[in-house]
């Protein structure tokens, strides 16, 4: 359990696999959130393969399955967890080429944008839009925990990627300045690899 408040809690699972983009794979270790409580949850990425975010689950009904970006180590599982919760994939539609990517003959079922707003468990989230590591990167804001979770975006230790096809430095900068920055200091930041982080820690290390 990362944290919690009156019955919500948020809890992580990590799944290993195969980040795979411009001819290269890497192995990594990929962070799948749950927001929720003993009986329901809100699942953020869905990396690899389905079983160990199940588990995770435990039986819990899923409202939603949201997905930070189109990398496929965030989305590989999205259609076979869907098939077993029958909870609606959510995902920004500027992501699409690399959703075709991953899944040629099936698609999201909701289209994430700029405000998107989830509610589960007596708590809510808001979809923050902030492009750069992908086009349609975006990140959830649940303000009642004190939470933010970046996928991609933002990490401990400065920004995303930008290195590859479909993502942009000066972009990613400038989302991270305008969206995420600008939360309370004290807002842990929930990554999509790796360790979390606060906003504070991370304003020196945008540039």
């Amino acid at each position: 359990m990362a944290g919690s408040t009156g019955g919500v809690r948020i809890e992580k699972a990590v799944v290993s696999g195969v980040f795979s983009l411009d001819g290269q794979d890497f192995d990594v270790d990929n962070n799948v959130w749950l927001v929720g409580d003993d009986d329901e949850v809100l699942v953020i990425d869905a990396p690899h393969r389905a079983e160990p975010i199940l588990e995770a689950i435990g039986g819990r009904r899923v409202t939603a399955i949201v997905l930070t970006h189109g990398h496929n180590d965030h989305i590989t599982a999205a259609v076979d967890l869907r098939e077993a919760t029958g909870a609606p994939v959510w995902f920004h539609p500027a992501d699409r080429v690399l959703w075709e990517m991953v899944h040629e003959s099936a698609d999201p079922d909701e289209a994430l944008a700029e405000g998107t707003l989830f509610r589960v468990a007596g708590t809510s989230l808001t979809a923050l839009h902030t492009p750069g590591h992908s086009p349609g990167s975006t990140c959830l804001h649940a303000p009642d925990l004190a939470a933010v979770f970046t996928g991609d975006t933002l990490f401990h230790g400065g920004p995303g990627a930008t290195g590859r096809s479909f993502s942009d430095h000066p972009t990613i900068v400038r989302s991270i300045r305008s969206r995420l920055l600008t939360l309370h200091g004290d807002t842990v930041v929930h990554t999509g690899h790796g360790e979390d982080t606060r906003i504070s820690a991370e304003i020196s290390t945008v540039r």
